[in-house]
């Protein structure tokens, strides 16, 4: 068994894809309807991806607070520094629990918790 793809169900569409592929730098694969009121999207590139899917219908989105996706970067200070130029908060760290680790954790535009990580 092999994992394969985390889905988010998203307000919006735009909002969130340029997060993902601006901020987070993961590539758009692919984008396609699944019927009248819904946008599918697939990005990440390698085995593990992430699925946003927008339904028009659904008026609210519901966020677990305990759930983060960690995504790895060569300078948790570099990216502390570009994601408040872009005008993000973040919502806790920088954290280094040990000294072969730092991390802090924003939110995407839907409240999902976002781990940025420097293994060090």
């Amino acid at each position: 068994m092999k994992y394969l793809w985390t889905t988010i169900h998203v307000k919006d569409m735009k909002k969130s894809l340029e997060f993902y592929q601006d901020v987070v730098g993961l590539p758009l694969n692919k984008s396609f309807s699944g019927g009248p009121d819904m946008e599918l999207s697939f990005l990440g590139d390698g085995e593990t991806q992430i699925e946003l899917i927008c339904d028009k219908n659904v008026k609210e989105v519901q966020i677990g607070k305990d759930i983060s996706l960690g995504f790895e970067v060569d300078s948790v200070d570099k990216m502390m520094d570009f994601v408040k130029q872009r005008g993000i908060d973040i919502v806790a760290g920088p954290i280094s629990p040990n000294p072969h680790i730092k991390f802090f954790f924003v939110e995407d535009p839907n409240g999902v918790r976002i781990q940025f990580v420097e293994n060090m």
